[in-house]
């Protein structure tokens, strides 16, 4: 009979899909000469080979740039808040239910990106003459593409995870391994999912409590909305994409909404009783949270000849 978790490998298998998204972007540090280190190195009275020295060839605070910038941040936030880890260098697990409102959002990010690099590109020539005059005899027209237009992308896919089925024709006890090897990875992925969701469950019930009990200056601490909107997002987010395979984890997630449920958080500025009482239930919750985490050996997957590639997943 299966256990809890082969049976949640299984769902995970049946209903996920993996996809990976790709991001392109405009590289803003340069590393210099070598006749540059060696001339920053005499500067110094240093050795060149114990020197590594870098420019920066645009300002990324200007606002355009940083409209940019912020862009990416919502993309790989939205792409890792819809999917699951899994054990493979840029691929995350997402339901097959979500995948056209997935690619929708991507494709409107696509559009997003390409208006805000072609506002940014109306100021190339701007940043390009501030850097001439911040970098001196470091700058090189070399150094900068003729627009930025073709320097930004975002891509998606959804590669196949399982064995090919000609594989089972040509070499079936291969295709048994490759079976097999394929199991072992989504069993890796309901572990990490579980390690992914005690952490992000404690981290949250960790900082609401020091929120409601915690004093400076004789005072109980600034509490901010987002202390229990962050929480009930999470609430959402494991609702979606659980897969069910740790009882404990159910249980506590469970208990943690029973806490918040009705609570606004003006009620816990406006009631110092209400406060003591979310606080006193939350902690209880975060002890458990503890001693469960002691308990679960964190797991390290090292895949050797393996690289980070360009994509969005880098945790």
């Amino acid at each position: 009979m299966p256990t809890i978790r082969e049976e949640s490998a299984s769902r995970l298998r049946q209903e996920f899909a993996a996809t990976r998204v790709g991001l392109t972007w405009l590289g803003v540090r340069k590393s210099l000469t070598s006749e540059q280190k060696a001339r920053a190195a005499d500067g110094f009275d240093a050795e060149v080979r114990f020197l590594s020295a870098t420019k920066k060839l645009l300002d990324t605070q200007h606002p355009r740039f940083r409209a940019v910038t912020a862009l990416k941040g919502r993309i790989v936030g939205y792409w890792k808040g819809l999917t699951l880890p899994y054990p493979e260098p840029g691929l995350r697990l997402i339901r097959q239910s979500v995948i056209p409102e997935f690619d929708g959002q991507l494709r409107t990010f696509q559009s997003e990106l390409q208006q805000q690099v072609t506002l940014l590109d109306d100021h190339y020539a701007e940043l390009r003459r501030t850097a001439r005059d911040r970098l001196g005899q470091l700058f090189s027209e070399a150094d900068y593409p003729v627009s930025l237009k073709d320097e930004f992308e975002i891509t998606w896919d959804f590669p196949s995870v399982e064995p090919p089925g000609y594989l089972l024709q040509l070499n079936p006890r291969l295709y048994q391994q490759e079976c097999q090897r394929m199991q072992a990875r989504f069993d890796e992925a309901v572990q990490l999912t579980e390690q992914m969701f005690f952490d992000e469950l404690s981290k949250l019930v960790s900082h609401l409590t020091e929120r409601l009990t915690g004093r400076e200056d004789g005072k109980a601490k600034v509490f901010r909305d987002s202390a229990i909107e962050n929480l009930l997002e999470f609430f959402g987010r494991f609702r979606t994409l659980s897969v069910h395979s740790s009882a404990e984890l159910d249980q506590l997630v469970e208990r943690a909404k029973d806490v918040l449920s009705g609570v606004q958080p003006q009620d816990l500025r406006d009631s110092a009783a209400r406060r003591q009482q979310v606080a006193s239930q939350m902690a209880a919750v975060q002890a458990t949270l503890e001693g469960l985490l002691i308990d679960r050996p964190r797991r390290s997957i090292v895949r050797p000849g393996t690289a980070r590639s360009g994509h969005a997943d880098r945790d």
